[in-house]
């Protein structure tokens, strides 16, 4: 009777993993690509660009190329939060305590 349970519990057990292992399938295969990020896609485009190149020329090539971010568009839009205040800082030098801090409120709302 003992073997009987057993045996029992194991084919349940084995159902049950194939079960999930189909479910678990299921759900990659719905789950769509993902896009590249724009370092992706820059590093893929020194790569197609680097082509032929070998060695110590290839590596000087792509430092180069992958510290060009404004070549494939990603540097900050101009109207980013980063970039106003950036300039807002660079605008305030000099200027401390309230005067700074009415100065940057005024800066950021523009």
């Amino acid at each position: 009777m003992q073997h009987l349970l057993r045996t029992h519990f194991g084919v349940k057990f084995a159902l049950a993993s194939v079960l999930v292992g189909l479910g678990t399938c299921a759900m990659a295969a719905d789950t769509p690509a993902k896009e590249n990020t724009p370092a992706q896609n820059r590093m893929a485009q020194c790569k197609q660009e680097a082509k032929g190149q070998s060695g110590d020329e290839r590596k000087a090539f792509m430092q180069a190329c992958l510290g060009q971010k404004k070549q494939v568009g990603m540097d900050k839009p101009a109207g980013s939060q980063q970039s106003k205040m950036k300039t807002c800082n660079d605008q305030a030098r000099g200027k401390k305590g309230e005067e700074r801090k009415a100065f940057m409120a005024e800066c950021l709302k523009a």
